[in-house]
C-alpha cells in the first residue's frame, strides 16, 4: 500500500478477518451462500495480501501477474451469476477492480522497479476516470451498507413477527444476498459488517491508484 506503515497492517488485519469469517460462513449453508462465502473468502484474503505494507515486503514483480490471473478467473465465474444482478453483481465489480488494481501496480504499468515496485509505485499506473468511477461505486456501497447495519426503532408489527427492517434484513426477513439467515450461526449482521469493511478496504486502497 501506497501509505503508512501502521495504516497498512491494520488494513492487513481487517481484511485478513473478514476472510477468515467467510471460510467459517462457507462450511454451512446452500450450495450458493458457500460458494458466496468463498469468493468473500477470496476478495478478502487478496486484499489483505495487496495491503502489506511495501517497506516491510516487497512482492516479486510475477505477484500482480498471479494477481490480475486469479481474481480474472473469478471474474468470470462470476459473470454468469452477476446477469441475475444482486449480490452477485458486486462480486463481479469487485474481482474486476482487483485486477485493475494488481495491473495498475505491476512494475512494468508504473515504470518501477526494485523493492519500491508495486504497493507504493502504484500512482502511474491508474487510469483516473476508471479509478472515480471505482471509488464512486464503492463509497455508495459503503453507505448502503452502513445503512443496513443502524438500528430501528420502529415498534414490530402486531403477533411479534421479526422486524424486515432488522439489521442486515431484506424484504422478508432475506438478506442482502437474497438468503434467508443471513449466512453462518444466523447472524446476518456480522456478514454485512464484513462486507462493510472490506468495501472500505476497496476505497481505501483505490485511493493510492
Amino acid at each position: 500500500m501506497h501509505g503508512g506503515t501502521q495504516a497498512g497492517w491494520l488494513l492487513m488485519a481487517l481484511c485478513a478477518a473478514s476472510g477468515a469469517y467467510c471460510l467459517l460462513r462457507a462450511r454451512t449453508g446452500t450450495r450458493q451462500e458457500r460458494r458466496t462465502a468463498r469468493s468473500e473468502a477470496l476478495m478478502g484474503f487478496g486484499m489483505a495480501a495487496m495491503a502489506v505494507p511495501a517497506a516491510v515486503l516487497s512482492p516479486p514483480d510475477w505477484a500482480w501477474a498471479v494477481y490480475a490471473a486469479l481474481f480474472g478467473a473469478a471474474a468470470v465465474r462470476a459473470l454468469r451469476p452477476a446477469l441475475r444482478g444482486g449480490h452477485h453483481l458486486h462480486h463481479l465489480v469487485g474481482s474486476l477492480a482487483m485486477v485493475y488494481m494488481a495491473v495498475a501496480m505491476a512494475p512494468a504499468m508504473t515504470g518501477g522497479g526494485g523493492g519500491h515496485a508495486g504497493h507504493g509505485a502504484a500512482g502511474a499506473g491508474g487510469i483516473p476516470l476508471l479509478t472515480g468511477a471505482l471509488l464512486v461505486y464503492y463509497i455508495c456501497y459503503v453507505l448502503g451498507s452502513a445503512g443496513r447495519l443502524l438500528p430501528v426503532t420502529a415498534a414490530a408489527p402486531t403477533g411479534g413477527a421479526p422486524r424486515s427492517g432488522a439489521p442486515g434484513a431484506g424484504l422478508g426477513g432475506y438478506d442482502a444476498e437474497g438468503f434467508r439467515g443471513g449466512g453462518a450461526h444466523g447472524r446476518p449482521e456480522i456478514a454485512t459488517a464484513c462486507r462493510l469493511t472490506m468495501g472500505i478496504g476497496m476505497f481505501a486502497m483505490l485511493l493510492t491508484l
